[in-house]
């Protein structure tokens, strides 16, 4: 062995692994190293790699009319990092160069560099979600130069001279190149492993801040609690500013430009509505990226994060920067840590609250069957009627009977459509018993529906509300339809009465409830909760002619999924 021509080399390799540790510190290297990288950040490394086979050409030992050279690391790392087409796209860069340089090589160079780019590209696959090991890329070096050795021989003319060449070249470069191809793999992944460690501190970092914020996320998130959260999250240090929004306006902004940022001045900005609308993290490196309507706007970059609830976005957090090009993978984590933990406090607060709403409803429920004055009303009626119409009055304490137990017994479960008809119907027995004529009732239900699953206490609060304030007030009494139809995969029920109508516009049930009118909005809000905003009540109505209550709910089977009981 040449021992001259093998520490030559070795200085050379040198230069490899210092390129290696500078583009490791890259956000663009890194991404590609996580399979994140965009078509165009794959091509622009691609030919940054091309280029160190280039220089590693230009670095190359002259041994006779041909090159001892380390460009091999750069062809190879290109495919051990980026696969295939970026192996070969490397190779044919350093390789069409080589080629252009002539020499009785020159072709057997050329060839040789795609084909080991295509090896390594090879070698990637079988590595598809982490970094080739130093030990692989060693073994894969190795078959690279051995095969550029082969190609030469086989290719290169006069065959005298190529085995002259390779006899004085083949040593030191499978040693030194393989090696260098290793170093290049063993640098990178000291450097991932690096980001990674910075990753868990972050992540460190992000669980303490989630503790320090629940006792003001507990409430849900408001101007107060975002306040708070996002002050706790400046403190922790590291950004110039914190800026929290719910889906239509800034809730709180902390730092640097504050002033304009602020709520009640500027609207959100472009990349707040971005990610309100995809759901998606979005990354500002610029200005221009954070669509800050201020034109002297001194945030320069930033990270816009969604805040979620039953998979719905619901509001953002942002994090900024005074500099360009400042968020790095760190603050990916970090933001998607605290976004993830944030989303998941809102929607324990969010499931606390529907709990509440649901005991509140249906201890309403309860409390408006079994309370004195309905119980006094109903067995007034019964008493009445016990010496007319025995037969009627008998039915009604079954069907009494039956409302207790069934409000005791069903409270919190799925039920079929059909039960909870069953249950209204025996309301409405006793309120037509009390009511006479004055009351009418119809039904247009689908018998395809009646298995479908229904949260309790659905329909009755609905029908109640409609004889109490829509039916009642008239002195003539009204008419209920209570109709069951499926449109698509919903389930679509309507109570419609041709009472006093209510002014919708002007004081909506579901948004802004009376306190002794909250059985729409209880039941809007535990639909809503339950199957997502876009379920629950919608309300139509005309003073003086009646009001139409339109319930959506997904159109279930019992045998898909909980059994009703």
């Amino acid at each position: 062995m040449d021992h001259y021509l093998l520490w030559k080399m070795v200085e050379r390799m040198s230069v490899a692994a210092t390129l290696a540790f500078l583009l490791s510190q890259f956000a663009i290297f890194r991404r590609m190293i996580y399979r994140q990288g965009s078509l165009g950040e794959q091509a622009a490394i691609t030919i940054v790699f091309g280029l160190i086979g280039i220089l590693g050409t230009y670095f190359g030992i002259p041994v006779g009319d041909a090159l001892a050279n380390s460009r091999v690391i750069g062809v190879m790392a290109a495919g051990l990092i980026g696969g295939p087409m970026m192996g070969v796209s490397a190779g044919i860069i350093a390789g069409g160069h080589r080629y252009l340089l002539g020499g009785f090589t020159a072709f057997s160079c050329g060839i040789s560099n795609v084909c080991e780019g295509l090896l390594a590209g090879m070698v990637h696959r079988y590595y598809p979600e982490k970094l080739i090991p130093w030990w692989m890329a060693l073994a894969a070096g190795i078959v690279g130069e051995v095969m550029q050795m082969g190609i030469i021989l086989l290719t290169a003319r006069p065959y005298d001279l190529a085995r002259e060449l390779v006899d004085a070249i083949a040593l030191p470069m499978i040693v030194v190149n393989s090696l260098g191809v290793a170093i290049f793999m063993l640098i990178i992944k000291t450097a991932m492993y690096t980001q990674e460690q910075v990753g868990a501190e972050q992540s460190h970092k992000a669980l303490d801040i989630a503790t320090k914020t629940l006792p003001y996320l507990r409430h849900g998130l408001d101007r107060k609690s975002a306040q708070a959260t996002a002050k706790i999250i400046f403190d922790a240090g590291g950004y110039e500013a914190v800026a929290i929004t719910d889906s239509n306006q800034v809730l709180a902004f902390v730092g640097v430009e504050s002033a304009h940022h602020s709520p009640d001045t500027l609207g959100l900005t472009s990349s707040t509505r971005q990610v309100l609308g995809s759901g998606e993290m979005y990354i500002a490196q610029s200005p221009i990226g954070i669509g800050c309507a201020c034109v002297n706007c001194k945030l320069a970059s930033g990270i816009v994060v969604p805040l979620k609830r039953a998979n719905h976005v619901i509001g953002t957090l942002k994090l900024y920067y005074t500099r360009t090009n400042a968020v790095g993978q760190a603050d990916k984590v970090f933001a998607s840590g605290v976004a993830h933990l944030f989303s998941t406090q809102l929607e324990l607060t969010e499931i606390d609250r529907q709990a509440k709403l649901v005991v509140r409803a249906e201890l309403k429920a309860l409390y408006a069957q079994i309370n004195p004055h309905f119980l006094f009303n109903t067995l007034n009626t019964i008493t009445s009627l016990v010496r007319t119409k025995p037969d009627l009055a008998r039915e009604l304490l079954i069907k009494l009977g039956a409302m207790f137990r069934y409000t005791l017994h069903k409270t919190g479960r799925i039920i079929t459509l059909n039960e909870e008809l069953e249950q209204v119907r025996a309301y409405l027995m006793i309120e037509q018993a009390r009511h006479g004529e004055k009351l009418l009732i119809e039904e247009e239900i689908s018998p395809a529906l009646e298995k479908c699953r229904i949260p309790f206490l659905t329909i009755q609060p609905l029908v109640e509300n409609a004889i109490k304030h829509g039916l009642q007030p008239k002195e003539n009494g009204g008419r209920i339809i209570i109709s069951a139809t499926e449109v698509d995969e919903d389930m679509i029920i309507n109570i419609i009465d041709d009472g006093v109508g209510m002014d919708v516009g002007g004081r909506c049930p579901l948004t802004a409830p009376a306190p002794e009118c909250i059985g729409l909005s209880n039941v809007h809000e535990r639909l809503r909760g339950q199957y997502g905003a876009g379920y629950g009540l919608s309300i139509a109505s005309v003073m003086g002619r009646g009001t139409t209550v339109t319930l959506r709910i997904p159109k279930k089977m019992v045998d898909e999924g909980d059994e009703c009981a």
